[in-house]
C-alpha cells in the first residue's frame, strides 16, 4: 500500500468521516446523536485525525485522544475492509499518543468482534470492561 494515500483530515473532511462512521457493520453507534460532527471538528481542531484517501475518497480514519490516552476512532468504509487500511492507519494514532506522552494506549471495541481479533492479533491485551460491556483493550506504546 502506498502510505502517501495517508493525510491528516481537515473540515470538509467530515461528512465522509460521518458516512464511513455510519455505515460500519461491528461497533455501531446505537445512538448516532453521540458523536456529532462538532465531535470530529474538535479533534481536527486539537489532536489531528488521519485519513486514508484514494482517487479522492476517504476509506478510512483513525483519531487519539491525547488528553485521556485512548484510540477514539479506528474505522473503514465496509467496501474497503481487508485491505489493510485499518493496519496502516492505526500506528499514526498511537504515535500521535506517545508524542502526547503516553505510555499505554487504550480503546474499548465490542466482544467477538472482527476489531477484537484486529487488535488482539496487534498485541492488545484485556483491561477490563466498560460500563457499557465493551471490552476495554491497552497496549503498550
Amino acid at each position: 500500500m502506498d502510505s502517501t494515500a495517508i493525510r491528516r483530515a481537515g473540515a470538509d473532511d467530515v461528512p465522509a468521516m460521518v458516512r464511513i462512521r455510519a455505515a460500519v457493520r461491528e461497533n455501531v453507534l446505537s445512538d448516532p446523536a453521540r458523536v456529532p460532527a462538532e465531535a470530529y471538528h474538535g479533534f481536527i481542531d486539537h489532536a489531528g485525525i488521519w485519513l486514508w484517501e484514494e482517487a479522492g475518497r476517504v476509506l478510512g480514519f483513525t483519531a487519539a485522544d491525547p488528553a485521556d490516552g485512548t484510540v477514539w476512532a479506528l474505522f473503514v468504509d465496509p467496501e474497503a475492509e481487508g485491505r489493510g487500511i485499518g493496519r496502516a492507519l492505526l500506528p499514526r494514532a498511537l504515535d500521535d499518543l506517545r508524542a502526547a506522552g503516553w505510555e499505554r494506549a487504550r480503546l474499548t471495541t465490542q466482544p467477538g468482534s472482527r476489531a477484537e481479533g484486529f487488535y488482539r492479533l496487534g498485541g492488545w491485551k484485556d483491561a477490563g470492561t466498560a460500563p457499557n460491556g465493551d471490552l476495554v483493550l491497552e497496549k503498550l506504546l
